[in-house]
């Protein structure tokens, strides 16, 4: 059996930046349990598999793979998943929508950017009081402050912090939440940065997490005052993101590139 493969560089506008997903086209859906060994074999931190639903145009089902388990969200890899629709297999509708388990998803082109722009629900984090076990023996930093929402979210003070955290993996795979990010204001033009661990998933850092902004978009437009907001992931690949917060929803526009294209066969 044979099937296609795509390796796309999200929220980049070069390869080798900005973060990796697999995209796997397929007319009906495998067992889950195959597509869980594909993913696990492509080892990279997401691979999504699309099918067209029945009866309708510019329309899919849309699920994701880590290399342990399936996630309910994930944006770098449905932006992943637009791109090559758009780019390779000849999709033209202004706008895609992709049904998931975290509801209707919607991807646009832009065309005076060149970027797509991700339609995703707003995830508000609500502060907490106390810091989980594993937590700060896993960061090897305290933070200013933490929040909760689908993921645990560590405030610090500055950018050179975020940067200079070391994780210790095995304390923060502790640390019951999908995953742990850390964020802090940015400078410039960048509004905030982030980075994002998720080693209880099997990532222990994933270069630039599209979910994460539905969660820190929500935070940094309230202590910001503005809902317009330019986001950088400084992970060692890195990756940027224009944001808005309009209502319920979270905006996310980014550029991305293929690397590769293939056939798994099995």
């Amino acid at each position: 059996m044979t099937l296609p493969l795509y390796q796309v560089d999200a929220f980049t506008d070069h390869v080798f930046a900005g973060n990796p997903a697999a995209v796997c086209p397929l007319q009906e859906w495998l067992p889950a349990d195959t597509m869980q060994a594909i993913a696990a074999e492509n080892n990279l931190a997401e691979t999504a598999f699309f099918v067209p639903r029945a009866g309708t145009a510019a329309e899919y089902e849309l699920r994701w793979f880590t290399p342990a388990v399936e996630v309910a969200l994930c944006g770098h890899a449905t932006l992943a998943t637009a791109h090559v629709l758009f780019r390779h297999l000849g999709a033209t509708a202004a706008e895609l929508t992709f049904h998931s388990k975290s509801g209707p998803l919607h991807v646009r082109q832009q065309p005076h950017t060149g970027r797509l722009t991700l339609d995703f629900p707003a995830q508000p984090p609500q502060p907490l009081t106390q810091h989980p076990d594993g937590l700060i023996d896993g960061l090897r930093a305290t933070p200013l402050r933490i929040l909760a929402g689908p993921d645990l979210i560590a405030v610090f003070d500055t950018e050179a912090e975020v940067r200079a955290l070391r994780p210790h993996m095995q304390h923060l795979a502790k640390v019951e939440y999908r995953g742990i990010i850390v964020t802090a204001p940015g400078s410039g033009e960048i509004d905030f940065v982030s980075r994002f661990f998720g080693p209880r998933v099997g990532v222990p850092e994933d270069p630039v997490t599209g979910s994460a902004h539905t969660q820190l978009v929500p935070y940094w437009a309230e202590r910001l005052g503005k809902t317009e907001l330019r986001a950088r992931q400084v992970s060692a690949r890195g990756g940027d993101l224009w944001c808005e917060l309009r209502g319920e929803r979270v905006l996310m526009s980014g550029a991305a590139v293929t690397y590769l294209k293939g056939e798994i066969e099995w």
